[in-house]
């Protein structure tokens, strides 16, 4: 009965039921004026002239833009680092994503030594939903690898609603997989119809330039950037790529930082490749010169991996290329520490915590930075920061779209407001801002999450722990259509034909002189020891063979022939070709 339900209703279905009235609807295809109807949370009606029952809160529009929600799909919230927790949790960093425009957010779950995934991952919901603010989803990282966890993704994916996991190329001895063991993952990833996350750095050179830098006295934050240069970045994303091609596994490259990590992105894409690239709030907005900073806790706040790039055109390049589809969907990497955290690696900056802000700031910067300045439009705008992210992650058309039966997720957009992004105002936990005094155009004027208003006139009203879980199906059709089309192609087949009955060659068996390959890491003398030991096991029974396959040369100086006695020496009168003349020259 949908009716007069009793006056103790009154405020949750004024609260639940709204009326936008002369928006300019704004999606990722198109634009056009018109009344959006919310109720329960879902839009309802969409149209000129709506019939809409009593008790509705209208919002007038005046021919302003509304559009969907932002998705943030990189967030770092409550992330736990040797025994600190991250200063923004689930609460304080929603509240920050809701002022800036974001009405949903996908964290990643960390699994700590020795935690299962499914324990992790539940960890992660149970903060989440005492505190989220909006609705959230969750990605898991790969911080090992075993027939086990094979097993748990498969669990998360069926039972659980995950459709991402994120494996480093970083963080030797810690969370870094090798490439075997990436291989493996993806093919796993891809059987089960879920999208492969990748923070693309190369650790093992990044260890050993920690260790130099540190040798040559260099201690503060310089030394986090100088330590990875961009170059490891891009190594690293293109060797996902290529691994990703051999395991026909869609690949999404996190955090890209850089120029070159972004210009391998752009030319796998045009070679055909199912990659995706998501750059981040701090390197559509500044850059890594701030790291030279004299100010110690400065230049430690701008500490992340990959760091940003100490070149000051980075960021319009990286913007250039979400505008004109090289890149598709934008995150945040929130993840923020206090000057105290980060002081723990105030003597080494190897021990400080990574991380920065960039939630609350997101929507505003791609708008001044991309639209403002004609690289993009509206509706490129809307794609960008949410309509892709929930067609790659099975979202849409729940999210990331205004169409009849989505979430009520909706943003009163305002292109001509200014702001000084500022830590004096911001809604974080943190006392600094790696935007500080950056001027930005364009921010909302109204925030709905769940059909509820959440800002209005510069004021939140928010509600912790309201925030709803979004189960994501696997198979997501903008990803897989082109994986499953792939797959059929790319079988491999022997080439048919009869069995070969003609004449074989009788090769005698000689005694081969080999020597194993080790499959540890052995140093070169060490192999030349084992060689030689292998030679005087080697029996001779009778005049052997030589292997012309195998040098007699040594660096040692030592041959292979040392053991065969020397006959006496012969003095040559004349050698072949005549007496040398050589000493006679000139």
């Amino acid at each position: 009965m949908s009716g007069y339900q009793g006056k103790k209703n009154i405020p949750r279905i004024t609260s639940d039921r709204l009326l936008i009235k002369g928006a300019k609807i704004v999606n990722d295809d198109q634009s056009f004026m018109a009344d959006i109807y919310m109720e329960d949370g879902v839009i309802k009606q969409i149209g000129d002239n709506l019939i809409v029952p009593g008790g509705v809160k209208i919002i007038e529009a005046h021919g302003r833009m509304v559009m969907p929600g932002g998705i943030d799909v990189h967030t770092r919230f409550q992330m736990p680092d040797r025994g600190m927790v991250a200063a923004d949790d689930f609460y304080q960093g929603t509240r920050a994503a809701l002022a800036g425009g974001t009405t949903m957010i996908i964290d990643h779950v960390v699994p700590e030594p020795g935690v299962s995934l499914v324990a992790a991952f539940k960890q992660w919901r149970e903060w989440a939903d005492s505190k989220s603010c909006c609705d959230y989803s969750l990605h898991v990282d790969l911080t090992d690898w075993s027939k086990g966890t094979q097993e748990e993704m498969e669990t998360l994916v069926k039972e659980h609603g995950v459709n991402s996991f994120l494996v480093y190329l970083a963080y030797k001895d810690v969370f870094q997989l090798s490439d075997s063991q990436i291989y493996e993952v993806f093919s796993v990833i891809r059987d089960l119809g879920a999208i492969a996350q990748v923070h693309a750095e190369n650790g093992d050179i990044i260890a050993e330039e920690q260790r130099r830098i540190l040798e040559l006295g260099i201690t503060g934050p310089e030394g986090h950037v100088l330590s990875r240069p961009e170059e490891v970045e891009a190594e690293a994303v293109n060797r996902s790529v290529t691994i990703a091609n051999q395991t026909n596994c869609p690949l999404y490259i996190t955090k890209v930082m850089s120029k070159s990590a972004a210009d391998v992105i752009a030319l796998a894409r045009k070679r055909g490749a199912v990659v995706y690239g998501e750059p981040v709030s701090a390197s559509l907005g500044t850059d890594g010169t701030h790291y030279w900073s004299k100010n110690w806790a400065k230049a430690a706040a701008f500490v992340t991996s990959p760091p940003l790039s100490p070149d000051p055109t980075t960021p319009d390049y990286l913007n250039s290329l979400l505008s004109c589809g090289d890149l598709q969907v934008t995150g945040s990497a929130h993840c923020t520490f206090h000057t105290s955290q980060r002081a723990v690696g105030k003597d080494d900056f190897t021990l400080i915590p990574e991380g920065t802000n960039g939630t609350e700031e997101r929507m505003s910067l791609i708008w001044d930075k991309c639209v403002v300045t004609g690289k993009m439009d509206e509706n490129q705008f809307v794609a960008v920061t949410s309509t892709n992210a929930a067609k790659i992650f099975n979202l849409y058309p729940r999210k990331g779209r205004i169409a009849v039966g989505s979430d009520a997720d909706l943003l009163l957009w305002d292109p001509d407001i200014t702001k000084i992004i500022s830590a004096k105002n911001h809604n974080l936990a943190v006392e600094y801002n790696i935007f500080e005094g950056t001027e930005v155009r364009g921010g909302p004027l109204v925030v709905i999450s769940q059909g509820k208003i959440v800002l209005e006139e510069g004021s939140l009203h928010t509600t912790e722990g309201c925030g709803r879980y979004i189960s994501r199906k696997p198979f997501p059709d903008q990803v897989y259509k082109r994986i499953m089309a792939r797959s059929r192609l790319t079988e491999l087949r022997g080439v048919p034909r009869g069995q070969y009955d003609g004449p074989v060659c009788e090769v005698a068996v000689t005694p081969k002189v080999m020597s194993t390959v080790s499959s540890v890491k052995a140093s070169p003398a060490k192999q030349q020891q084992q060689q030689q030991q292998q030679q005087q096991q080697q029996p001779f029974t009778h005049q052997p063979v030589r292997n012309l396959h195998q040098s007699g040369f040594s660096l040692s100086g030592a041959q292979i022939d040392d053991n065969v006695p020397r006959r006496t020496t012969q003095r040559i009168v004349a050698p072949p070709g005549g007496k040398a003349n050589i000493t006679s020259l000139g």
